[in-house]
């Protein structure tokens, strides 16, 4: 089976891997004996699925989530089952790889217009007469 990303894009089963580990929060005796978290491991600086430009966007994206090695590391502890956990992690993947996708749109440079320019000159000049009157009043004391 494939992590399905988009129609286009899949992530075969071998880029992935889980590891079940326990798991803070409610769980009431079973909490000590039962692996319920699930942390999903995609090795990205060896993913074949990927272009080189949605590679190294999501490598940003992911941030602390990314070990040295290239592998993200997604954490899902929220649910009390680790197939609940495992389906989080692979959501929150899913939503990762498809923000990296989405090429952000160039910004251009622009100036601001006469009249913003005007406003801020007439606030600058206020209150340097704010300061002014201020300072007056500070000397006669």
């Amino acid at each position: 089976m494939m992590l399905r990303i988009s129609p286009t894009l899949s992530l075969a089963d071998d880029e992935l891997s889980y590891e079940f580990i326990r798991s803070s929060g409610p769980g009431g005796q079973n909490i000590n004996k039962v692996a319920t978290g699930v942390q999903l491991r995609f090795d990205l600086a060896h993913s074949a699925s990927l272009t080189a430009e949605v590679k190294e966007r999501l490598s940003k994206l992911a941030g602390y989530r990314m070990t040295r090695q290239g592998i993200v590391v997604i954490e899902a502890k929220r649910y009390r089952t680790q197939e609940q956990n495992r389906i989080d992690a692979e959501q929150r993947l899913v939503r990762l790889v498809q923000k990296a996708m989405t090429i952000p749109r160039k910004r251009y440079a622009t100036r601001p217009g006469a009249a913003a320019v005007k406003r801020r000159l007439e606030a600058k000049k206020r209150h340097g007469a704010i300061k002014r009157i201020r300072q007056a009043l500070v000397e006669k004391e």
